[in-house]
């Protein structure tokens, strides 16, 4: 078994989609970013990126590349999982965000990354956190972060993960 963390942030700016692992969320803002921004699923990516020693999702994904220009996080994160042959055992997310709140959209969210993942929901746990106002952009709600712990089980012992 592997176990990986990733994170990332993302600038929240008005008149963009806001999408949140894999969801549509209603906002003013949306995240700022070369793809669609999703920075759940971005955190996601590293996570599992870390755990099978893959690099980041910069290298493997970089901003510079026109392929990846506005394309799905979903998509991203299928490729992610194509690299090596593992069974995700568990995902712990964090998202910090001042507004809008998530609570109403966090099992759409993990139903969308479970679906994604093809793992069942109870192996998913999505938290959203604010941070009371302090913070500079985070807390003016012009940026997000988020979180993710992955457990990995490799499947064909016989493969190395790199």
């Amino acid at each position: 078994m592997k176990i990986g963390q990733g994170w990332d942030l993302h600038r929240m700016s008005e008149n963009l989609t806001f999408t949140l692992g894999g969801v549509k969320i209603e906002s003013d803002k949306g995240e700022v970013a070369h793809s669609d921004g999703d920075v759940l699923i971005h955190a996601i990516i590293d996570a599992i990126l870390g755990a099978t020693c893959n690099e980041d999702i910069g290298a493997k994904f970089p901003d510079t590349d026109k392929t990846y220009e506005s394309c799905s996080s979903l998509d991203l994160l299928n490729i992610a999982l194509s690299f090596n042959p593992v069974e995700i055992m568990n995902l712990d997310c964090t998202i910090i965000l001042q507004s809008p709140k998530l609570r109403p959209f966090i099992n759409d969210i993990r139903a969308s990354l479970a679906k994604a993942m093809c793992i069942p929901i109870n192996r998913i746990s999505v938290k959203a956190k604010t941070s009371e106002h302090i913070l500079g952009e985070l807390g003016s709600g012009d940026a997000i972060i988020a979180q993710a712990v992955v457990l990995l089980n490799q499947i064909n012992e016989d493969e190395t993960w790199v």
